[in-house]
């Protein structure tokens, strides 16, 4: 019986440094990490990944995935495999469902769902309202991977605004909050003036309305209103999806990540778009907050590099393509799918391939506290992810495993490809095949 996989000649990108290597998986975990030359020990399937980059599989901290309630968009099981296509491993998935995930008994049916469905491994956010204190505060750190507020209204409208309330929810959360911070005041008055200027005529109700309505200063404000209540409470603020310059201002590139407690994301699309691609990209691009001017986008690249911004999640946000294109401005729904190809995108940037394993990979391990995963480390679960850097490909509608069945990144080429995928030891991807295997849910070491 064959005891596992060895993946030889691969180079093993992993903690800061690139290097020759052959890797043991016996059963669900990483068992040695060999130098190139070291001889293999028998028994094992063996795959040659000559001129191939290996690295840990992806987490992504993310993700919309639409169960239970709105399963025309997506569910756990199709977009689950969209997600180990794209070398992403784990997953960690919102709460605006239906029904919401606001109570423990929401948050076990969706982990049911999971373990039946799901070929990555899995997590949820329990959703934060003005009146769910209680199960925020009975909330398993071990199993919970945080507590999602909504300071701007989004898919769902799970908007809580009040002082009294964020300040009690930041206190109580047994683990950190992960915050969509728009101004909410800011947007809805921004919405009517465009609304009446529609109305009048003097402007189409196109996608180019977006970031004129969720502007740089709606999520700089509620972003500084966010970190100043986690301070006060001592809490664990988790910005998710920054998009703007302003609100690099209130991070700090300098310290180590293990002692920050204002921790930050950014989105593939923050980093390939900016407000000139609504013109030829539309509502295929209307996401919340909105992608806005091309400095915005370059203050988040450099964010990246020099320590400011700690991850890089999807916001991977499926729509159905009649809601999504059969609408003005108004009628729109805000998120798009991406998960698929993620990974390939940010390659794409031209980006250290260290530091994008550092930031989708390393990261959020560390920042969630996850156990044994996001490292090539002996001893850990056996995510892995084989990128060939040559292998090139162009995204197509008629190719993605999204359940909508479309992206924005429609057309797009690209120099690489992930090539195989592992999850917990097990091929769950392998060349544009898919392996009818189960992810695991995710534990966190608090």
């Amino acid at each position: 019986m064959m005891k596992g996989y060895i993946i030889k000649n691969a180079t093993l990108v992993n903690e800061g440094k690139t290097s020759e290597a052959s890797v043991v998986v016996c059963g669900q975990f990483i068992e040695r990490i060999l130098e190139s030359n070291a001889p293999l020990p028998d028994g094992y399937e063996v795959i040659d990944a000559k001129d191939r980059y290996l690295i840990p599989g992806v987490i992504d901290e993310h993700v919309h995935f639409r169960e239970p309630g709105l399963t025309r968009k997506a569910d756990i099981a199709s977009e689950s495999r969209a997600a180990v296509a794209g070398g992403i491993t784990s997953f960690m998935d919102m709460p605006n469902t239906n029904p919401q995930t606001t109570t423990l008994a929401c948050l076990r049916q969706k982990r049911e769902i999971a373990a039946e469905a799901s070929v990555a491994n899995y997590s949820f956010y329990l959703g934060a309202t003005a009146d769910n204190l209680k199960e925020i505060e009975k909330a398993d750190p071990a199993t919970t991977c945080g507590i999602k507020l909504f300071m701007g209204s989004s898919t769902g409208n799970m908007l809580v605004d009040d002082d009294e309330a964020l300040f009690r929810i930041f206190k109580a959360s047994p683990c950190l909050v992960a915050a969509h911070c728009e101004d909410e005041a800011i947007i809805r008055q921004n919405t009517a003036y465009y609304k009446s200027l529609v109305g009048q005529g003097k402007t189409e109700a196109n996608a180019l309305l977006h970031p004129l309505i969720r502007t740089a200063e709606a999520c700089y404000r509620s972003s500084a209103r966010a970190a100043e209540f986690a301070d006060k409470a001592g809490a664990h603020l988790h910005l998710m999806h920054v998009s703007t310059e302003k609100e690099l201002q209130l991070l700090d590139k300098g310290k180590p990540l293990g002692q920050k407690r204002l921790t930050a994301e950014t989105c593939p699309h923050y980093l390939w778009f900016n407000d000139k691609d609504y013109h030829t990209k539309g509502f295929a691009i209307k996401c919340n907050p909105a992608i806005k001017a091309e400095s915005d986008r370059l203050a988040i690249l450099n964010a990246l590099q020099d320590g400011t911004i700690d991850t890089i999640g999807t916001d991977h946000a499926p729509h159905a393509q009649d809601e999504k294109f059969g609408n003005d401005y108004f009628g729109t729904p805000s998120g798009f799918p991406s998960i698929q190809h993620s990974l390939p995108l940010m390659l794409e940037l031209g980006l250290p391939i260290g530091l994008i394993v550092e930031k989708m990979c390393h990261a959020p391990a560390t920042i969630y506290q996850t156990d044994r995963r996001g490292y090539i480390r002996e001893g850990f679960y056996a995510d892995l992810v084989l990128i060939n850097p040559k292998a090139g490909q162009t995204i197509s509608n008629g190719k993605v495993l999204y359940k909508c069945g479309w992206t924005p990144y429609n057309g797009q080429q690209l120099r690489n490809s992930v090539t195989h995928t592992f999850v917990n030891g097990q091929l769950a991807y392998e060349n544009g095949t898919l392996h009818d295997v189960h992810g695991m849910p995710l534990h966190f070491n608090r």
